[in-house]
């Protein structure tokens, strides 16, 4: 069972995701917040699997309302769900540990997949968002630290591929994308898909 936490400050959202969730015989709501502070409270309460959460509400909130969920319950899994797609927007909340961002207008089965994805540690994007970082994607002429084959597993990552769509757009085998990315990760000195690519494009190994 997926248990999940809403995070909304518009009770007409948290009543329709309320009832999506109903749907679904492996998800379980265990916690609703209309604000940043409430959510610090329920999140540290019930620990759930994963935070469906808004990026603009009452304090705290966006990047910051994502790293302080990531810092007091780390098994959290943390996935936007928003109407805002700009490149700050969806940067910072990646930067804070968000391991997915999705649009308010995505279908009701892709928001169901991402949930489940989040869950194995996977990262989703919405095509809109992922299209903010994707344009970003191209390695600088002079960088050396990332091999060829690392940075072509981290582009397929910022594109929201899975490690199983990465390893088939590549050829190889999916252990040996979770072996780049193992040396993507200590390369670049993170722990995750999402923190990898924002910290490639701010460190301007991506661009």
């Amino acid at each position: 069972m997926i248990r999940l936490v809403v995070v909304d400050d518009h009770p007409v959202v948290r009543d329709g995701l309320r009832g999506m969730v109903a749907t679904q015989s492996d998800f379980e709501l265990v916690g609703e917040a209309a604000s940043g502070m409430e959510a610090l409270a329920v999140v540290a309460a019930v620990s759930p699997d994963v935070v469906l959460t808004d990026l603009r509400m009452p304090d705290p909130s966006g990047g910051a309302l994502i790293r302080l969920i990531r810092e007091r319950v780390p098994a959290a899994a943390v996935l936007v769900l928003t109407t805002h797609d700009t490149d700050s927007d969806v940067l910072s909340a990646v930067e804070a540990g968000a391991v997915g961002y999705l649009l308010k207008d995505a279908p009701r089965e892709e928001l169901f997949r991402a949930v489940r994805a989040a869950v194995r540690g996977d990262t989703v994007l919405s095509p809109a968002v992922a299209a903010v970082l994707v344009g970003r994607v191209r390695p600088r002429q002079g960088s050396r630290e990332l091999s060829t084959r690392e940075l072509e597993v981290l582009r397929l990552i910022a594109r929201g591929n899975t490690n199983r769509e990465a390893a088939a757009e590549l050829y190889i085998s999916e252990a040996t994308v979770k072996t780049h990315l193992l040396h993507v990760y200590a390369k670049l000195g993170v722990s995750d898909r999402a923190s990898a690519v924002a910290t490639a494009y701010r460190g301007g190994i991506l661009d």
